[in-house]
This record gives structure tokens, C-alpha cells and sequence, in this order.
């Protein structure tokens, strides 16, 4: 099933050297013998970004102190990385409408990335009014210039059809580049219209290939779909022990669906041993998250009383163990004192002498 995401973490796709893609070419000093040797076998060096090495290292205001001089200049690459460092509040307050304004004078100077995080920030209204059709005119130019993350998201507006001309076949052609450039998504949901023949001619085979490649990235729902296809047998040889494996990966991720599948494998022993205090153990996270499945109820309806207990306890400290009672520390009820006994405060012989005068007597 295609699903819509808006992707504000593809950034993390993007190689951090990007924002020194540009860098103004500094004039190399008289090179000394040995420089000028090493300079013939490898070639001439790139000049050093002294804004971009501080940002690598984590020295957030020494590289907008770097980088604001040649982004005065219009420097795309220096604007990008000085709207980073307010986008995300390193070093500084974190200010989405200075952000946008960086990454503004950058898109204009070409800079993609700068005109993808734009996008992105009128898909949402971040720092600037929400405007959906900004957005895909901005996703569209990132996306000629090679973006690819930019180039997912303008396959999902072709196929929402409203910002974007409605064509399956443009979409089914941008995810197919990003899909062959490793972005997971864009791998899951090619995959998806592969396998219903949305846009392309129907594949399964080759769906669940992109599927696979999906799942190994860590993309949960590739590794749920993927495992269904390996149980069912549809495009690949049917393996129930991996198809078990993959919901196992996906369940230990906290999905809810793949914990209660694979709840159903151990209870009934297919793919895996079967176990039914496992299963109940798995049963209990998936409900916790509010999935009951009366059919995975109905398996584990002849638990003994006490496995069923320890499995509801190690569902309670899951993903830990339920601590042993050896490591509970006892706390005595007796208090051990040393030294010698002290009186008690009723032994009158210990009372102190009264130092109040005495009494009158009577005559």
C-alpha cells in the first residue's frame, strides 16, 4: 500500500560534504619539494573549508564565524550551512525563520539541498506560511538538478495529483531512480507499485527484490511485507524460518503487527520452535500497543497459569528481564547496633539529677 511521507529526516541521506560543495578556490601557497612531488602523483589538493571542517568537528560558532563572511558574498554553499546551524539550534537558538531566510539566498544561488530543506519547510510551514505549491515548485527544481530525496517526494505528489500533474507513470519513473539510489522508502514503495502494477507492468519478483533491499536498510515496514512474502511464497521461494526471522527483526523494533505475527508462528511451531510463554510474551506488547486478535487468543488458550504469568511479567520489563530475586536487597527488620546497650528513656536509675529547686514542704 503506497504511504505519504513528507521525509523531514532525509536530510540524514544527504552526505555532510555537501555544504562544501562550493567552496571558493583559496590560492595555494609556493608548494615546498615534497609538496610539489606528492602534487604530481596525486594530483593538486583541494583547498581547505575551514568553515566545514569546524562544522564536522562539532565547533559550531567558529564555523559561522567562517562561513558568514563568504555567504556576505553569496557564497550558496556557506548560506546552506549557516541555515543548518539555525535549523537545528547548534551553537546558537535554534530559529526557523532565520533558517529559512539562509536557506532562501542559497536556493537562489542553486544551491539543491538548500532548495530541498526550503521545500520542505513550505510543505510544513516552517518559518514561512504553509504553501503546498511553493513546495513542489521547489521540489521540482532540486529534483532536475539531481536531488534525490527530492526527486521521492515529487513521485508522491504525482501520485497525490493535485500539486503535481496526476501520472503514475512519471511517479513510478522518479521512485525508481531514488529506489536504485538506495533510499529506503523510495526501494518500499516501488516495491509496492511493482507489485500491484501501478505505473509499471505488475512484477512481483522484482517487488520483492526492492523489498528485500528495503528491509536490510532497517525500514520496518519493508521487513513486515517482506516476511509476509517469504511466508505466503509470492515472488520468492517460500521460507517460513526467514519469513519468521524478519517479523522477529521488526517485532524486536516495537511494531506492534510483527509482534503479534510472530506471536502466532511460536504458537502454533511453524518457522520456529514453538513456545508458548514466547508467545504470549509477544502477545502481550502487541496488546499493550492496542492490537488484540481474538485467532492469537484462541492459540494460547490451553497456557498453564504460571507460564502465562511469567510471560505478562517479562512483556512488563520488556525489553529488559524481570530483575531475580537474588538481586533484590533484603532490608532487615531488626537494626544491628554496636558498641555497648544504652539505657532506656523509662529507667528512672539513668534519669539525670533534677536541677529545679526542691518542693516546700508542708508545716
Amino acid at each position: 500500500m503506497m504511504r505519504r511521507l513528507l521525509l523531514t529526516a532525509l536530510i540524514a541521506f544527504t552526505p555532510v560534504c555537501a555544504f562544501a560543495q562550493e567552496a571558493e578556490p583559496a590560492t595555494p601557497p609556493a608548494a615546498a619539494p615534497a609538496d610539489a612531488i606528492s602534487d604530481q602523483i596525486f594530483g593538486p589538493r583541494v583547498p581547505s573549508d575551514y568553515a566545514f571542517g569546524a562544522f564536522q568537528r562539532g565547533y559550531f560558532l567558529t564555523a559561522l564565524e567562517f562561513a558568514l563572511p563568504r555567504a556576505e558574498k553569496g557564497d550558496a554553499a556557506a548560506q546552506t550551512l549557516i541555515a543548518e546551524i539555525y535549523a537545528k539550534g547548534l551553537g546558537v537558538a535554534q530559529n526557523d525563520q532565520r533558517a529559512a531566510g539562509w536557506y532562501q539566498l542559497a536556493a537562489n544561488g542553486g544551491d539543491r539541498l538548500a532548495t530541498f530543506e526550503l521545500a520542505l519547510y513550505y510543505q510544513d510551514g516552517i518559518g514561512v506560511p504553509k504553501n503546498r505549491a511553493r513546495a513542489a515548485d521547489l521540489f521540482n527544481k532540486a529534483a532536475a538538478a539531481g536531488y534525490i530525496p527530492a526527486k521521492y517526494n515529487m513521485a508522491l505528489l504525482h501520485v497525490e495529483g493535485i500539486y503535481a500533474t496526476p501520472s503514475l507513470v512519471t511517479a513510478a519513473g522518479l521512485m525508481k531512480e531514488a529506489a536504485d539510489a538506495e533510499l529506503p522508502e523510495a526501494q518500499y514503495d516501488y516495491a509496492s507499485m511493482l507489485i500491484e502494477g501501478a505505473g509499471v507492468a505488475p512484477d512481483v519478483a522484482a517487488g520483492a527484490g526492492y523489498l528485500k533491499l528495503a528491509a536490510q536498510q532497517g525500514l520496518v515496514a519493508a521487513q513486515i511485507d517482506y516476511a509476509t512474502l517469504l511466508y505466503l511464497g509470492q515472488g520468492v521461494d517460500q521460507d517460513v524460518a526467514t519469513a519468521a526471522l524478519w517479523y522477529l527483526r521488526a517485532a524486536e523494533s516495537g511494531n506492534a503487527v510483527a509482534q503479534n505475527r510472530y506471536a502466532k508462528l511460536l504458537a502454533v511451531g511453524e518457522g520456529v520452535s514453538l513456545d508458548l510463554e514466547e508467545a504470549a510474551m509477544w502477545r502481550a506488547l502487541a496488546r499493550r500497543q492496542g492490537l488484540s486478535d481474538p485467532s492469537l487468543d484462541r492459540l494460547l488458550i490451553s497456557i498453564p497459569p504460571a507460564q502465562l504469568a511469567r510471560a505478562e511479567e517479562r512483556a512488563r520489563f520488556w525489553p529488559s528481564t524481570p530483575p531475580r530475586i537474588e538481586t533484590v536487597l533484603e532490608i532487615p527488620t531488626t537494626p544491628q547496633v554496636g558498641g555497648p546497650v544504652l539505657p532506656a528513656p523509662t529507667d528512672s536509675g539513668e534519669a539525670p539529677a533534677s536541677t529545679a529547686p526542691p518542693e516546700p514542704q508542708d508545716p
